[in-house]
């Protein structure tokens, strides 16, 4: 949703619970700034009647009367929106409490424990451990890069972003112009899914990668944002996740540990070499360049032929 979008709906459902009477499509549209600013009547009138319905599909009453003049009026009333009071048994205590813990180690600390306190005051149980209620768990999601915060607030406000970034085969990194959607954390590493304005499609961004600072830009979006961003699922796949065939390499004796884990099987060759079956799906030919000489790739060809470039790009770099 748009920035001004959600000013705009957010400017209407307060006028609407303010008012202590109807008001008229004519006063509404002189309180709000945004419909000062439709232009015609007709386009002003397709705004007001879409805003109107978003409202009603995210649960605000409105109610639809005659007022005094014979004018339509619109107005939703306190009493008819009011949230109803919160309960919580103690598992579901202890899960907020957990959730809370999560981000002891991020930006989002002061806001979770702020929301506790907040659902202490409403009758949130006080007696409540978290971390004896569930074994000991004690959930951590670590956020070292530096790049995260201002990332974070890029993708809450929608604002463009200009960062630095090396490839995984890069010998420097290069400037990225990005329109950030959304952060996420796969297997401890955080990931940034946004459109790459340079390159003119959708990219992921690996946190720790990113050097130097996260500069933001003016401007608004020029790409759509998707309803969902699929950050795990690309990664998976550049990671071989989503494998469907099998490919054949050697591998130095003592190296590559992590190309160990997910073979199916492993031989020894003798004279510090083993050769290795692992499963080959988008991507592998970035990771297997990340072990260097200690890698080669004797099938598909396909792949040892991608391997080979993306050497021959770094050593020119």
């Amino acid at each position: 949703m748009a920035i001004s979008k959600a000013e705009r709906l957010m400017n209407l459902a307060l006028c609407l619970l303010g008012t202590r009477r109807p008001l008229s499509k004519r006063e509404l549209r002189e309180s709000i700034e945004a419909y000062l600013e439709a232009g015609s009547d007709d386009s002003f009138n397709r705004m007001f009647e879409r805003d109107k319905d978003d409202l009603r599909e995210l649960g605000l009453v409105i109610e639809t009367v005659e007022n005094l003049d014979g004018e339509v009026g619109y107005l939703a009333r306190r009493d008819s929106n009011r949230l109803p009071p919160i309960t919580l048994d103690a598992e579901e205590a202890a899960a907020l409490g957990l959730a809370a813990k999560v981000w002891q180690q991020a930006r989002l600390a002061g806001a979770a424990s702020g929301a506790l306190q907040k659902l202490r005051a409403a009758g949130l149980p006080e007696d409540v451990d978290p971390y004896e209620a569930h074994g000991a768990l004690e959930p951590r999601i670590p956020v070292h890069e530096a790049a995260f915060e201002p990332l974070m607030l890029a993708c809450r406000d929608r604002r463009p972003v200009v960062f630095d970034y090396r490839k995984a085969t890069a010998a420097r990194p290069e400037p990225r112009h990005v329109e950030p959607w959304a952060l996420e954390c796969w297997r401890g590493h955080w990931y940034l899914a946004g459109w790459d304005r340079d390159r003119g499609a959708e990219r992921v961004f690996r946190l720790s990668r990113i050097t130097g600072k996260v500069r933001s830009r003016s401007g608004r979006f020029t790409a759509e944002v998707p309803d969902v961003v699929t950050v795990r699922e690309t990664v998976a796949s550049w990671a071989g996740e989503t494998a469907d065939r099998s490919a054949s390499i050697r591998l130095r004796t003592g190296a590559g540990y992590p190309l160990r884990a997910k073979a199916t099987s492993v031989r020894e060759l003798g004279d510090g070499w083993d050769e290795l079956e692992i499963p080959y799906g988008h991507g592998l030919d970035a990771w297997l360049v990340e072990f260097g000489p200690d890698v080669v790739v004797l099938e598909p060809a396909e792949l040892r032929a991608d391997v080979v470039d993306r050497l021959r790009a770094v050593a020119k770099g």
